[in-house]
Formats: structure tokens, sequence, C-alpha cells
């Protein structure tokens, strides 16, 4: 991190989900916590591990969860985090617990008289300079201090996050007018650049700028679904992805969340904002009545045995039946995937298209979402000055892809401003003096939004505020010029003598087209070493790379398969020429990554979000990574039939070779391997810190909390690779040969017997341990990194010619979940499937760590010519 903190111990108050994901959060960011919770009822008085049982369950709980099985509860970034959290209880450990904290955050029950008690006790523990804030969103800070001292009034704030903490992108900053003035902006630091949140200073009105909206949407949609008794799983359909919020939906949000929270944001709200506020004009009694006759049931969300919206049913067959509730009587019905004209076109023309169904569904959609725009460009100025840090709360607080006034944006200002009229409502202020102009304009390659004088009544456009350490890579791409670019990937010019290599397919999947981009920058790099210096490897992108564009390869599978194909005899010498191509792909993308590795200037990656696959084989051939906290990375080959083909195997065993402190000689590094790229569900990392203990990252490489400020800070670390910059040199590998295959072979035996293992998981493994033990040699004999990529080579083609690989890759791309292969369909002994995998011997070809040239750089620009082609013409 680039400075030390001003916060390094802390004192979380409150060890519920919200609580203990704080203190989790803070753990990850280095700080040491204390978390404290009530002694529960009955625990004896000496019995320590009983009265801080909540607080112990509660870092017990974050520990067993993970992003994917867990989100809600997987706090800690990685387990040795939790070390830095000590639990107690505020009976007997608050004095402690705040003696030393430089930040005490308040996490209780939302009860004022609670959090006053509090209060009164923290004002005499908490030394001088801490600063006090609390969590809620629901009770004003100048309510919440009421009666307390003038020293504690200038130290007090509200800190509101949003859950889960760790991975919800948004901070909300409340500070009051006796605040010290530099508290807030202090706060906003840290927690920009340690927590990685996105920090907006707000003014203190109820719920303040995220749920002040957020909420509204909901109730909104609950409001008018429960009145047109529509079924909750359309409306969820409808709620989620077409209008860029999340996929679950409104009510799979709330089930989510745990609907419990409805009541108690209902009540909070009604008691604290204004009398004409929209809000009130919903009939509230409707959905809390069925909302508290579910909670009576025990139906409280998701994680309830009972469920809550939704809830899964065991028939007697074994398979399960997803259940809904009725608005209308509380009953619940199965569910069945909904197909709607509006959603389809939204799909494919976005939420105008929606909007313009002529459907129930799509007057549904159009009347929530109305609603709620309209009711969002009422709160300026009261809730906000700046439509822009509106805009930014909706996308941290709730996952949505647009905030209120980029989503009238999308639609369009001119045709959202006549559907309203025309339903005969009248406009805001705002809409009114935006004078059917964009709220969001590019000038000058800056983005600029409205800025409104309600005084003067008028709106002009100013500039976006530069945020201090970070990069807008979207403004760059806007006034600097591309200096390669292809279908899929793109270079450009970052300042400073640093370029960016962008990709931008669909999932930022690899292609041929990429791999030409990749080479041509090398290229190009190298013979303009006067002007350009370093690279960094970055989008803006959620993922940074699912990988290689199997899709590709699957269509030409489908081609040869084809019953014309079959018929005319076309499909057997279509085929051939498909395996031709294949091998000739993965020859190209090893030599490309290899350039990229051996080139004369510093390569930094800097992924965020999944880097799997072919996007984990390129970050390993960077000279360093700029890991965003939440980047979740693995060689995950094995799960289509494949192993890492572009080398990744042979990269990622020289981490394990290179490791400190390693001992046992040269079976211990291939075995680490094998697991690794065998059993991707165990190995892909759950965070950059659990990347850099597997080894996919270094213990040098950075991590930035702040996904905002990757590519400054990726730029930053490529700058101070320069001086004297030296590439690598290609090393050498010593490795058992057969008799560590023997050994690999007999554990992948035993994962078979055991049912841990499918019959051609045993097919995968002989060809990765053919690989990673180096072939026909012996400790003795090095292994050049040439042979290993040779071996590389074979075994993919090898494995991609089976017919259960390629089932394999057909099932994952149509379902997103891997295929495991029934056992009880197999006959033939384990030998006999390893022996009908056919290895074909390939001609060897020197990998230079040079850019292609020639012919070879000649074919790679055909197939990416070819490539750009085919996803213009059949990509959807």
């Amino acid at each position: 991190m680039a400075e030390t903190p001003f916060i390094r111990k802390a004192a979380v108050l409150g060890a519920g989900a919200m609580g203990s994901g704080i203190a989790a959060q803070l753990a990850n960011a280095g700080v040491q916590v204390y978390l404290l919770d009530i002694v529960p009822p009955n625990a004896p008085s000496g019995d320590t591990a009983a009265r801080n049982a909540i607080a112990n369950n509660a870092i017990q709980r974050m520990l067993k969860a993970t992003p994917a099985t867990d989100p809600l509860n997987a706090g800690f970034m990685h387990p040795d985090n939790a070390k830095r959290i000590t639990p107690g209880n505020l009976e007997d450990h608050l004095a402690e617990a705040v003696a030393e904290a430089d930040w005490v955050v308040e996490v209780i029950i939302e009860n004022l008289d609670i959090k006053r008690a509090l209060y009164a006790r923290l004002e005499t523990l908490c030394k001088p300079t801490a600063v006090i804030a609390s969590n809620t969103s629901t009770i004003p800070l100048e309510t919440l201090i009421e009666g307390r001292s003038e020293a504690f009034r200038k130290r007090f704030i509200i800190t509101h996050f949003f859950n889960p903490p760790r991975f919800m992108h948004l901070l909300e900053i409340v500070s009051g007018p006796d605040t010290d003035a530099d508290i807030a902006p202090r706060m906003q630091a840290f927690g920009d650049v340690h927590l990685g949140k996105n920090v907006i200073i707000c003014k203190d009105t109820p719920a303040f700028l995220a749920n002040r909206i957020g909420i509204y949407f909901m109730f909104r949609a609950i409001t008018e679904a429960i009145e047109q008794d529509m079924p909750i799983e359309r409306v969820d359909a409808i709620l989620g992805k077409p209008i860029g919020y999340p996929k679950e939906g409104i009510f799979g949000l709330l089930d989510l969340v745990g609907i419990g929270i409805i009541p108690l944001v209902t009540e909070s709200l009604l008691k604290t904002l204004p009398a004409d506020d929209a809000f009130r004009k919903f009939d509230h009694e409707k959905g809390l009545s069925l909302v508290g006759n579910l909670l009576k049931a025990g139906c409280t969300g998701r994680n309830a045995p009972h469920g809550g919206f939704y809830r899964m049913r065991k028939n007697p067959d074994g398979s399960k039946q997803k259940l809904a509730v009725r608005l209308s009587d509380g009953d619940y019905y199965p569910v069945e995937k909904p197909r709607l004209a509006c959603v389809k076109a939204a799909r494919k023309q976005g939420p105008k298209a929606m909007f313009e169904t002529d459907d129930r569904y799509g007057r549904f959609a159009w009347v929530v979402v109305r609603d709620t725009l309209l009711y969002a460009a009422t709160l300026i100025p009261e809730i906000a000055d700046d439509i822009a840090d509106v805009d930014a709360a909706l996308r941290g607080g709730y996952n949505a892809h647009w905030g209120p006034f980029e989503q009238i944006d999308q639609v369009g200002v001119d045709w959202f401003c006549q559907r309203v009229q025309a339903d005969g409502i009248a406009l805001p202020p705002v809409l009114k003096l935006a004078e059917n102009r964009p709220f969001y304009k590019t000038m000058d390659g800056k983005l600029s939004r409205l800025v409104f004088d309600f005084e003067r009544q008028q709106a002009d456009y100013a500039p976006l505020p530069d945020q201090p350490g970070c990069l807008n890579f979207g403004e760059i791409k806007h006034s600097r010029n591309v200096l390669a670019h292809h279908h899929s990937a793109s270079l450009w010019d970052l300042g400073d003598g640093v370029t960016c290599l962008e990709f931008h397919s669909k999932m930022n999947t690899l292609d041929p087209s990429v791999l030409h981009v990749i080479n041509d920058s090398v290229r190009f790099m190298s013979d303009n070493a006067s002007r350009y210096k370093a690279m960094v490897i970055y989008n803006a992108e959620k993922n940074f790379s699912l990988g290689a564009n199997l899709g590709l390869i699957d269509a030409g599978f489908q081609l040869i398969r084809h019953p014309f194909m079959r018929k005319t005899g076309l499909g057997q010498l279509f085929g051939a020429g498909l395996y031709k191509a294949v091998e000739l792909l993965v020859y190209q993308g090893q030599s490309v990554f290899s350039a990229l590795r051996y080139a004369p200037f510093p390569v930094v990656g800097a992924p965020n979000g999944m880097a799997i696959g072919g996007g984990c084989e390129i970050l390993l051939h960077c000279d360093a990574l700029q890991l965003n906290a939440e980047t979740y990375m693995g060689l995950v080959e094995s799960g289509v039939g494949l192993i890492p083909g572009w080398g990744g195997c042979a990269r990622y065993l020289a981490r394990c070779q290179e490791e400190a402190n390693r001992k046992g000689g040269v079976i211990p590094p291939v075995r680490k391997a094998f697991q690794a790229i065998l059993m991707p569900q165990l190995a892909v990392s759950t965070s950059a810190q659990d990347a850099q203990s597997k080894l996919w990252g270094n213990p040098t490489d950075g991590i930035s909390m702040n996904p905002d400020r990757v590519l400054a800070d990726a730029k930053a670390k490529a700058l101070s690779l320069v001086p004297n910059y030296q590439p690598p040199k290609p090393g050498t590998y010593r490795l058992p040969g057969p008799s560590g295959k023997a050994a690999l072979r007999m554990a992948i035996d035993d994962f078979y017997a055991k049912g841990d293992a499918t019959w051609h998981d045993v097919v995968v493994a002989d060809a990765l341990a053919e690989v990673l033990t180096g072939g026909q040699t012996s400790s003795a004999r090095p292994v050049s990194e040439n042979d290993l990529l040779q071996l590389e080579r074979e075994q993919f083609l090898s494995l991609i010619q089976t017919r259960q690989t390629q089932k394999r890759i057909a099932h994952t791309l149509k379902s997103g979940k891997p295929l495991r292969e029934d056992p009880s369909r197999v006959s033939d002994s384990l030998d006999d499937l390893r022996q009908a995998r056919r290895t074909p011997k390939l001609a060897k070809r020197v990998i230079s760590g040079q850019p292609l040239t020639g012919l070879d750089a000649l074919q790679l620009r055909w197939m990416a010519d070819f490539t750009a082609i085919v996803l213009k013409r059949f990509a959807p």
C-alpha cells in the first residue's frame, strides 16, 4: 500500500453480518481489530468462550465461506487475516477494545436508546483522537448524538457500508456541523486507498443516497407487482439485468439480504422522510402483511430452511423444483423460466426497447422505472448537489450498471421526457433545466456532467473532477490515438512512455485477433524503444479474461459432425484442417506469450475479477502484477478436458520450482503444479492475497484494494521496473521423467477409486503428468523450456481430439457448468482409457522468445482476420 494508514487499530461494536464484514475488511487492509457483541443469554460469568460466542461464531462463519459459495459471509481475503481480529463482548472487553482504537464503529441494533447508551460509555473510554462512527443509514446524525459533549460531537461521523462490506464498492460518509473539518477527508482517503471503496460524502438526509433511491425502487416494484398480481419470477426477470440491475432482481435480492429488513426499513423511513415524499404514497399495508406472514412462517430468505420469496422443493425422484410465493395469497407455486418479449427486446436493443414493448410486462417495467427515475430527479439538490454522486452511489451500493441519470441518458433525455409528459406527469426541475440535453457528455476528451444552479435556473456542463491516484481509461481512449488495433484487442498510449494492452472481445476471451495485436504490440514497442519503455495489460471490464474463446473451436466441431458433412465425406477433410488450425493456434499462442515474456521492456499485468485459463497464462508471462484485491486467478482448462496450452504448464511449474524454502527434490514442485492445474476448484484464488499464496502471483506483486486505482498503480509499477531492466532468460527444468509420472498416476488412480475423479479426469491427468514430469527424461538431464512447450503442444492436441473433451467443451459453453462423466457407463480399465488417447508426434518448432515474423506472422494475421469476420457475422 502507498502509505501508512492513520487507522491502524479499530474496534467494531456489533458482530452481525454487517459488523463482522466490516471487521474482516479492516483486517484485510492490515488493521488490528476488536470485534465485540453482546453476551449471549445465560452465558456463565467465567466462561470466556461462551461469553464471546457471537463474535467467535461470526469469525468462524466467515472463515468457512468463499466468494463462490457464500458471498455474504466471505469476509476474509485470506484465512490468515482472521488472526488480526480479537473477539470479545461488550460487557467484559469494551474498555480494552477502544482504549487504543483509532476508529470505533458502532454496528448494533437500530434502536436509538441502546445506541445512545453505548455512546455515553464510549465518551469516557475512547482516546481523544479516536474517530467514533455509526454504520446506520436510518437515524439522522444529529439525532444520534443529541446530548453528547462538544468533544464527542467533534469526532463523530457516520460511515455507512453496504452488505457485504468486502464486495460492495460504496462507502457513504456523513459528518455533522460540529464534526472536525479534517475527519471526513481523512476517512474518505482511508476508505478509498485501504478499504477499496468509492467514498461519497453525503448530506444528513434520510437513507442518504443509495438507499434513498434503491429502497424506493424496490418498494415501487413490490407495490406495482402486488397491484397487478404479477408472478415474482417475471418481476425479477424484468427488473434485473435488462435494466442494468443485478440478475437476482427485486425479490431475489431481498431473499439474498434477508426479507426481515423490509419492515425495519419501512418503519424507519416513514418516521424520517419529509411529509410530501413519494415513498409515503405507497400502499405499504399489503406488502407488509405478506412479508409479516412469511416471517412468522420462518421464511426469512435464501439461507433459511423454508426459503423466502423463493424456496427449493425436493421431489420424490431426487430432483429439485424452485417455488415462488404468489403475491395474492402467499401460497407457493412451481417456477418456470420466464420467456418475455420485453426482456428479449432489451437483450437485443437495450432498456428503451423493453419500455416500448406494448404488453403488460413492458408497461409494468416502464411504470416502475419511470417513477424511480423521476423520484431520483426530484431529490436533486435535497440529497446531493451533483448527479454524478447519485449515479456512483447506485452503482456502488446496488451493483447497478447505470445510475438513474445515466439510465435516462441510455433511453434518451428527450424520449424520456416526452413519454413522461404523455403519461400526464409534470417534469421535475432537473429535467426541465436539462433542456433535452444528455446528463453526461464527453468534451475535449473529458467526461462532463450537467451541474445545476437552481438559483439562476440554469444547467451547464462541467468536467467530472479527477480522482487523485486514479487514471480514467475511458478518457484516455477518447483523447489519445490507438497504437495497434484489431477486432478483439488494442494498444493504447498511457503517457510517460507506457502503453496499455486492452482486450475487448466478449468476456475478454482470447482469440487469434488478440494474439495478433500482442505480436504487433511487442514488435511496435521494440521498434520504438526511444518512445515506449513499458507495457501494462489491463481492461476496465468486470473480468480480466475468461480464457481462450473455445466457442470458435466448438463451432468447428459442430460443423464437422453436421449430417451433410458426414454424408459427403467433407467432415473428415474439414476435421483434419481444423486440427491443423488448432495446432497452429497453440503454437502461435506459445510464441506470442513467450515474446511478451522476453520482450526488451517490462510488462505488468493488471487483472481484476476473473483471470482464468488463457487469461491466467498471459499473466504468468508478465514481469510483475498489480492485482485488484478481488482477483480470481487460476488454470481451469482441466474442467473442459484440456491442459493449459499457451505456456501455462511451464510457467506455473517454474513458479513451483522457485518457491522459497522448497525442500524434497524434484517431485514436490511437480506434484504441487499437478494438483493446482488438475483441481482448479481448489486452486483458483479467492482474492489477490490468495493468488499470491497459491503462486499465481509473486510476493513482490502489488495489490490495489480499490479497482479504480489499479491502472494508475500498474503504470507506476511498470515505470519502477524500467531503470536497468533486463528481460529474464529462458530457464531449464529438472524433472523426474517416467518415475515421476508413475507416482502421479498412482495418485490419480486413488482419486478415481474414491470417486473424487471421473474416468476422463484420469485421461486428462495422464496428459498433464506427461508434460510436468518432462516426458522421457530423468532428473539428471535438464529439460529446456522449448522441450516442455513441445510436450505441452502435443498433449493439448491429444486431448482436444478426444470425443469426451469435445463434449465437455460443448456442455460448458451451453450451461456454464463443467460436465462430469457417469462412472457407470465405463467398462474399460484405466490403462485402456489412457492408451486410447493418441498423442501426435509434432514436428519440433522453436519458440524463439521473439515476435512472430514472415509467414508465421502472416498466418496469424489471416487467422485474426478470419476470426473477426466470424465473430462479426455470427456472435450474438
